[in-house]
């Protein structure tokens, strides 16, 4: 199997992990003991209430929270990783750590998946830590770095695969995630720049090329949209009231600068070996880079007194909001969309 396959597996194990936080997250606006209005919440002038609001501080109830946070991230993290070495590494040949240069595999679309896995997984860890009663600043620093300590275990793994290895382009996407989102919360105490991904599903129309597609991205829906590296889209979306706060500019408003890509076939070139065993080039579809503009919401910035609505925004705001969009690919093709997903 073409090394470019197992990073679509690694993409959807990295999703599995951001989902696991997402779900703990949820289940603390139905639990109990209610979410704190601190997370996801803006004061009047749109910065992040803190924790001092929160209608119950007992040490105590902290305590409990900050050990369910712990235990709920450690079987996130545990459990994840060993099944990933038992579906996947356990059937290769362990060798000593070494290094795998995939820097040019996917248009770096997989690079930019493990960005967003990280910037994600950062921003909602924090966000549970701050309910369980850290400070802001101690919760940045470990729920910003898990999603990159998570990331790197998968690395170690790789590095001691014979098929694979340790890939520093992978490394480096995952730090600038992180960062992207800490760098943010410790200089503006905010999001301004939230990084969002979107997913279309595409029809391939040539069997031969629906064949491969299914063998790479497999067939259902959500195998597709974890998968699939023609098909998602990363967004930097830009809130433009936040960088002028003086201005009539809605709040909830955002432009979203966007990079994707299409006509990938394989991880490195469109060229690959059949069920049967025969070579199959497709050289004569391009690989393009595709690059788009298009407005966006921040879910976050509209107000609601609905707990559970404000726990969906949270958990939405991840993903870019369908809206039209302008796109210029590598090959000078223009196009616009009324809507994009």
């Amino acid at each position: 199997m073409p090394p470019g396959v197992k990073l679509c597996y690694l993409s959807y194990l990295n999703k599995i992990f951001l989902l696991f936080i997402a779900t703990g997250f949820w289940l603390h606006s139905y639990g109990r003991v209610p979410i704190p209005i601190a997370i996801g919440i803006t004061d009047s002038t749109g910065l992040p209430l803190s924790f001092s609001s929160a209608t119950d501080s007992s040490p105590n109830k902290f305590k409990n929270r900050q050990w369910l946070i712990g235990g709920l991230t450690a079987a996130a993290y545990g459990s994840s990783l060993i099944v990933l070495n038992d579906a996947w590494f356990k059937g290769y040949a362990h060798t000593s750590f070494h290094v795998f240069d995939d820097d040019k595999e996917w248009l770096q679309i997989d690079k930019a998946g493990h960005m967003w896995t990280a910037y994600s997984a950062g921003r909602a860890s924090t966000s549970l830590w701050q309910w369980a009663g850290v400070s802001h600043k101690k919760a940045v620093w470990i729920g910003g770095l898990s999603g990159f300590v998570y990331q790197t275990g998968i690395e170690f793994m790789d590095a001691h695969s014979a098929k694979w290895g340790w890939s520093w382009g992978d490394i480096v996407a995952n730090l600038a995630g992180s960062s992207l989102f800490m760098g943010q919360e410790f200089l503006w105490n905010e999001q301004r720049i939230q990084y969002k991904f979107s997913f279309h599903r595409i029809s391939y129309r040539d069997p031969m090329l629906e064949q491969r597609a299914n063998d790479l991205f497999g067939e259902s829906l959500p195998e597709r949209m974890l998968k699939d590296y023609n098909a998602q889209t990363y967004w930097f979306s830009f809130n433009i009231r936040s960088f002028l706060k003086h201005s009539s500019w809605p709040a909830w408003l955002n432009v979203a600068a966007g990079y994707g890509a299409d006509g990938m076939y394989g991880g490195f070139e469109n060229k690959w070996n059949d069920n049967s065993g025969n070579e199959i080039t497709r050289y004569d579809i391009p690989r393009k880079r595709q690059f788009y503009l298009s407005p966006d919401i921040d879910l976050t910035k509209i107000k609601t007194n609905s707990k559970f609505v404000r726990s969906a925004f949270f958990v939405l705001n991840a993903f870019k909001f369908p809206a039209p969009a302008l796109m210029l690919d590598s090959k000078g093709k223009f196009k616009a969309y009324a809507i994009y997903f």
